[in-house]
């Protein structure tokens, strides 16, 4: 668990700005102080999960909520290559995603992700989920 004055760092991989914002508010209204970061897709992530590039100096995040469907590399891709990586696979993956598909979640779970949730469609519903999520990943688990 993590002191409620730690600050925690989230990566978000997520490719719609409107759920960018939705997902950064709700973070900015949760009980944890949380920085977060944003990524547009697959490759982004990676690089930023594995220091390369841009993100030399990227702090290595506390919690990933991953969308599953992005351009260039996607989500199942992202799971799949961080929890094969003894450096990575620690990190608390959330798959926040508006598939419910029955596949999506068997695979995502196959993969080793830490939890999967469906977007729910209002903003006040997505900002309580976002909630939950961040207050058990920083506060409740361990």
């Amino acid at each position: 668990m993590t002191s409620s004055t730690q600050e925690v760092h989230v990566l978000l991989v997520e490719d719609d700005p409107g759920d960018v914002l939705m997902t950064q508010e709700a973070l900015e209204t949760g009980r944890t102080r949380s920085t977060v970061h944003v990524v547009g897709d697959g490759v982004e992530a990676m690089a930023f999960l594995r220091k390369e590039g841009d993100y030399a100096d990227a702090p290595t995040p506390d919690l990933v909520l991953l969308d599953l469907n992005m351009p260039r590399k996607d989500g199942r891709e992202v799971l799949a290559e961080v929890k094969a990586d003894e450096q990575l696979r620690m990190i608390p993956v959330v798959v926040l995603t508006t598939s419910g598909a029955e596949d999506d979640v068997v695979r995502s779970y196959s993969l080793h992700a830490n939890a999967y949730v469906t977007k729910p469609m209002s903003f006040e519903d997505f900002s309580d989920v976002v909630r939950h999520i961040d207050d058990f990943f920083t506060d409740v688990a361990r």
